[in-house]
């Protein structure tokens, strides 16, 4: 018994291992200047050593394949057709290969690893700690250098010091971990000194990075996944009781304040047309394609078109993958949400909603959802949650009972 404890607790830290080194191959290399010059081609070295290192381990702790079915895998390697089909007319370039490659690995680590998804919050806590420490490299900076953390260049927005990161990408991580951590106190999963920690320095940084997407996807996102605790949670009440009030108050007392925050000293007309995106999206859905670009796309890229970024992930994986991937893409949310929605009240399925929505809601201003991104590690974790319960036993010892864990000891773990 002691030796299958230890091999558990072994195989669980090097899952751990994997997805960290999955959230950093997804931290890109693209974004603000740092306090010490690092070329991109050495960053991108780091993030597609970690994923290869990520692939590596996940196949050693998994050497018999053993895999669970997932319809989110599935979709996502479905979504490799389009994507080799379009970048093998290296329209894009050879890049676009080599980011076939790259999710080609991601979808096979996260098939390796679909072999812990049983609906437990293993994985939940795994994306708090990683995206904690991804936080705390920015707050790093800012104590360092705060002129180099809050550029002129982004308006005086926080950004990454240390690690070239935007605040889009910083807001999201804040947002991500501040809902999952609220949801775990909710269900008392975790206890409130530990929650703090996480909560009160991400939503500072969520604040500094005046993310508009972030901030309104974190708030719809919890009042869904708090919405499907209600009838079952006493303490999901009282929190959405005090949170409307909370809220009203603010809206009446910070009303002046809130929207300048929200305007960030931005024109109605550069507001209107969301920061120059709409130009973007009207010119390329105006451009022409043949039957073969509209089906299949133009290739993998690097999310942008005439050298201005897209900033929306159905337009990105149209002009990419076409309209085989739009639809393999809106197959991944609908599938994730109808599933969300047949499952009874449950903590794990509060998270899951507040995943969903949250990448629902972040796709109209931000692009990710047809490559290896942070957006489909949170669809994963979501997936992982809406899996069916499976007993989890070691992969290399015979099959064992597992060891019973009392009830408020579960519900005391940190964070």
């Amino acid at each position: 018994m002691r030796s299958a404890d230890t091999n558990t607790d072994h195989s669980s830290k090097i899952v751990g291992t994997v997805w960290g080194l999955l959230v950093l191959n997804t931290l890109g290399s693209a974004g603000a200047k740092t306090i010490i010059p690092l070329p991109r081609s050495l960053i991108q070295m780091v993030t597609m050593g970690a994923l290869v290192a990520a692939f590596a381990l996940a196949l050693a702790v998994n050497l018999r394949l053993r895999i669970r079915a997932s319809a989110f895998v599935f979709l996502l390697t479905l979504l490799l057709v389009p994507s080799v089909i379009s970048s093998a007319n290296l329209e894009s370039g050879f890049g676009a290969l080599f980011r076939c490659a790259r999710l080609a690995l991601f979808v096979g680590t996260l098939w390796l690893l679909s072999r812990w998804w049983d609906g437990s919050l293993t994985f939940v806590r795994h994306h708090i700690r990683m995206y904690f420490v991804v936080l705390g490299s920015v707050a790093a900076g800012a104590v360092i250098s705060p002129g180099a953390a809050m550029p002129e260049l982004y308006g005086g927005r926080l950004v990454g010091a240390l690690w070239p990161l935007t605040p889009p990408q910083i807001g999201q991580y804040a947002a991500v971990i501040i809902g999952l951590t609220v949801l775990l106190v909710l269900g008392r999963r975790t206890d409130k000194a530990g929650a703090a920690v996480v909560i009160v320095p991400s939503l500072v940084l969520l604040a500094l990075t005046h993310t508009r997407t972030a901030t309104l996807g974190l708030f719809i996102g919890l009042a869904l996944a708090i919405g499907s605790l209600i009838m079952t949670s006493a303490a999901a009440r009282r929190f959405f009781a005090w949170a409307v009030l909370c809220a009203t108050v603010a809206a009446v007392v910070f009303a002046s304040a809130l929207q300048a925050w929200f305007l960030r000293g931005q024109s109605q007309e550069n507001f209107s047309n969301l920061t120059g995106r709409a130009k973007v999206w009207d010119a390329l859905l105006a451009a022409p394609r043949t039957t073969s670009e509209q089906l299949f796309g133009m290739g993998l890229g690097d999310k942008s078109f005439g050298g201005l970024p897209i900033d929306n992930s159905w337009l990105a994986v149209y002009h990419e993958q076409g309209m085989t991937g739009v639809a393999l893409v809106a197959a991944i949310i609908i599938v994730l949400g109808g599933v969300a929605l047949l499952r009874p009240p449950s903590l794990s399925r509060a998270c899951a909603i507040f995943l969903i929505s949250y990448c629902a809601i972040a796709s109209y201003t931000e692009a990710g959802l047809g490559d290896a991104s942070p957006y489909l590690l949170h669809l994963a974790v979501a997936a992982s949650l809406l899996a069916a319960p499976a007993a989890a036993t070691p992969l290399s010892t015979p099959d064992v009972p597992r060891r019973r864990v009392p009830r408020w000891a579960r519900r005391s773990e940190v964070i």
